[in-house]
């Protein structure tokens, strides 16, 4: 176990000093587990269904709702500054008008979250409170993934749900990144540039492998809610109440978010 962890570390060090082609090679593995899970599958199938779509919805909300919250709170640290980019990339108003056509304007009551989801959130603060740089691990995995991947899974969306003229569809809209090929190469150059000490480059690294884990977990809550929701007789135990009003969200993050192939395209 030590020579393959000794070697994989050998292999990322061999492929340059860049942060992010750094972070592709860590997260080489984990990024294929978390395609090849069973909902993300059927989602490029195009069998995704409108309630799915629904409590992707709510727990996109949740999640962006804190990372963007931290890296606004941390916008002038110096590990988060020079890829802070509010215009470009926010996603939670975007997330909130599309929950707002699809519940109307009482849409927050209905919010719904796993305990997947409350420990992804919980861990954004607590990297936001203790070590902001590490901010950028998420950030990187799913603004990028957002731009590219996301894209590609905003049209089986639409096509699958028949929505039209893009209502309930702004997530995946970035008006201002015009050219999101161009936009993923100053990211990156952005974050590269980014001056960290050996530990802190692993500390990073690992922060990138822990993103995808956290979203997988939440991929598996929702794996076992639809199994539920097939039993109505069995109560879901795994899920806990997270905000004063109940809110409760299901997930579907993982697929649309960091397991977007786009986060590695050049």
């Amino acid at each position: 176990m030590d020579k393959v962890k000794s070697a994989r570390k050998d292999d990322i060090q061999s492929i340059g000093r860049d942060l992010s082609e750094q972070i592709k090679a860590k997260t080489k593995d984990i990024h294929v587990k978390a395609e090849n899970t069973q909902l993300m599958l059927s989602y490029q199938k195009g069998q995704i269904t409108m309630a799915q779509y629904k409590l992707l919805l709510f727990s996109l909300y949740e999640i962006y709702k804190v990372l963007e919250e931290e890296l606004d709170r941390n916008s002038s640290h110096p590990g988060v500054s020079p890829i802070y980019f509010p215009q470009e990339l926010a996603r939670l108003e975007s997330i909130e008008r599309d929950l707002e056509h699809f519940f109307g304007k009482e849409w927050l009551k209905k919010v719904i979250v796993p305990a997947a989801t409350q420990r992804y959130t919980q861990r954004l603060h607590m990297i936001g409170k203790n070590d902001p740089k590490l901010l950028m691990a998420h950030a990187y995995t799913r603004y990028l993934g957002d731009l590219s991947g996301g894209q590609v899974l905003g049209k089986i969306t639409q096509k699958s749900l028949g929505l039209s003229s893009g209502e309930g569809m702004s997530f995946f809209s970035f008006p201002g990144v015009s050219s999101p090929n161009r936009f993923k190469q100053l990211y990156r150059s952005r974050m590269n540039s980014i001056e960290l000490t050996e530990v802190e480059r692993e500390a990073m690294l690992e922060e990138a492998v822990r993103a995808f884990e956290l979203n997988i977990q939440v991929f598996d809550d929702l794996q076992k809610m639809l199994s539920i929701t097939e039993e109505p007789q069995k109560a879901p135990a795994t899920l806990i109440s997270s905000l004063s009003v109940v809110h409760w969200s299901l997930g579907i993050c993982a697929a649309l978010v960091t397991v977007g192939i786009g986060i590695y395209a050049s």
